[in-house]
């Protein structure tokens, strides 16, 4: 298959341009991928309609993934505990070759047909799961084996890769397709097609976590008061919410130790 991936780069003679013409053309580039991601929204829809039914009945969803692939499915699984206060297991992200793969490039662990499979085993993966695939090219050995070890065994699949046609594509039950074309160096996925990745893990995370209730109005109502910074601003959300003082909503933020257990303790308390 042609590879849109591993296209030709728009731009050539890149070592001759100086830093402010290879930053505007990079920047040129990368205003494709929303359009890119916008294209392919009613896949992404589709894929969220049926895992949001598998997490609401007790699902997990697994991103695995090789390379920049795979660090960005880790980073985006990792991120929703802190964000959302969601048990860890609601999100799982694996990469090919361990976690050392994530610092580390591991020769050929991409390559390995059953290594995804067996990595989900080790979080007990069931058939209410879901499984999301994760590969710019579209054609890595470790998310294919991985989808159709899934969905054999009752699970969701989905993927995201930024070619159209390919053959993790074919494994998985709902592909997303993320067309962003040639990048700005030439078969780099971690430019363009990263950005697209990272924007539609980003879709996909959070509007779970919002169809499941992690937030309220516009709030991370659940998040973990892990620093200053964050109880800073659960002290404002609860200050805002209830009409305290600082000195107040920060007391009752620090006893109740999240935004949303300190509204409902509050108006709990005072018949609101």
């Amino acid at each position: 298959m042609q590879l849109t991936t591993e296209s030709n780069s728009h731009y050539d003679n890149l070592e001759s341009k100086n830093i402010s013409q290879l930053l505007h053309a990079m920047n040129q580039e990368d205003c494709s991928v929303p359009q890119a991601v916008q294209k392919a929204l009613p896949q992404i829809e589709a894929f969220l309609a049926a895992a949001m039914v598998r997490m609401r009945n007790g699902g997990k969803i697994f991103y695995i993934g090789a390379g920049t692939s795979g660090r960005l499915g880790v980073l985006d699984a990792s991120e929703i505990p802190p964000t959302f206060g969601a048990p860890k297991d609601w999100f799982i992200g694996l990469i090919a070759g361990g976690d050392h793969a994530l610092r580390n490039p591991v020769e050929f662990a991409e390559d390995n047909l059953q290594q995804a499979w067996k990595d989900m085993q080790v979080y007990s993966i069931d058939k209410q799961d879901i499984v999301v695939g994760i590969a710019a090219s579209g054609t890595t050995p470790y998310v294919m084996g991985g989808l159709k070890s899934a969905q054999t065994a009752g699970c969701l699949t989905g993927c995201i890769v930024c070619n159209i046609g390919s053959p993790v594509a074919a494994a998985a039950m709902f592909p997303m397709e993320i067309v962003v074309g040639p990048e700005f160096v030439t078969g780099s996925t971690r430019l363009k097609s990263g950005t697209a990745t990272k924007l539609v893990l980003n879709m996909i995370s959070t509007t779970l976590m919002i169809q499941m209730g992690r937030v309220k109005g516009n709030r991370m109502v659940d998040m973990q008061l892990a620093n200053r910074k964050l109880v800073q601003r659960g002290t404002k959300m609860v200050m805002e919410a209830l009409q305290l003082d600082e000195k107040t909503a920060h007391e009752l933020l620090q006893q109740q130790g999240s935004v949303r257990k300190a509204i409902d303790f509050f108006k709990t308390k005072n018949n609101i």
